[in-house]
């Protein structure tokens, strides 16, 4: 696979690093000099200098044949611009986008820049996962179809604890789709009774976790 990577910082230099040693060919666009200077001492022709938002300077890098574009800079109007580029002028249809910051995340979906990666996104899921009481954990989010898939642990004075599933009165828009006990997961029936301790899988609507909490999440 041929691999279009714009911007050398860490995270761009790391990324480079490793699908090289997969096996993959990659070109990575820096424009400060000094660090391409000093990413060139490694990668030596994998790395060109330039501006990865000019399109000569992604022609140059070979943009027409790649097979996938990865936009890591440390601007996100730079990253949104990079990634449309490459859809509507090169027609490449795999791009990935790396948002900085977090409140920028609707600029990207509202421009169509998908799928995209937020560091403090993934940070908020480790949170999520390693501390129970924080609540929900936010295991998918499917921006284009409008759907989550959240995991939640029921506590024992959660209103669900104790009813079948059919009694459980789900938010519009929600769905049990699994329970995990005792370390195995199942899909339940209209007749499951949920326990204190179950970790429900719920597919959900976005903007109902607060309904999905109260159900099965409320703390004494």
């Amino acid at each position: 696979m041929y691999v279009v990577i714009a911007g050398g910082g860490k995270v761009g230099w790391n990324l480079a690093r490793e699908l090289i040693d997969k096996g993959h060919e990659v070109t990575l666009i820096e424009q400060t000099r000094r660090r391409y200077l000093t990413i060139e001492e490694e990668l030596e022709h994998a790395v060109q200098y330039g501006d990865a938002t000019e399109m000569w300077v992604l022609e140059r890098a070979g943009v027409q044949r790649a097979e996938l574009v990865v936009a890591v800079t440390g601007d996100d109007e730079d990253n949104i611009l990079i990634c449309q580029m490459a859809r509507e002028k090169y027609d490449i249809g795999r791009t990935i986008a790396r948002v900085n910051n977090p409140r920028n995340r609707e600029l990207f979906d509202l421009l169509g820049v998908a799928p995209v990666v937020s560091a403090t996104d993934l940070i908020l899921r480790l949170i999520e996962h390693e501390v129970p009481s924080f609540g929900l954990v936010h295991l998918l989010d499917l921006h284009a179809e409008r759907l989550e898939i959240v995991e939640v642990e029921v506590t024992p004075s959660a209103p669900a604890a104790g009813l079948r599933v059919a009694d459980v009165a789900m938010p519009e828009g929600s769905l049990i789709i699994s329970i995990l006990r005792k370390g195995a997961g199942f899909v339940p029936k209209g007749d499951t009774v949920i326990e204190a301790g179950d970790e429900v899988l719920i597919v959900l609507d976005p903007g109902l976790e607060e309904g999905i909490t109260t159900l099965f999440a409320v703390e004494a």
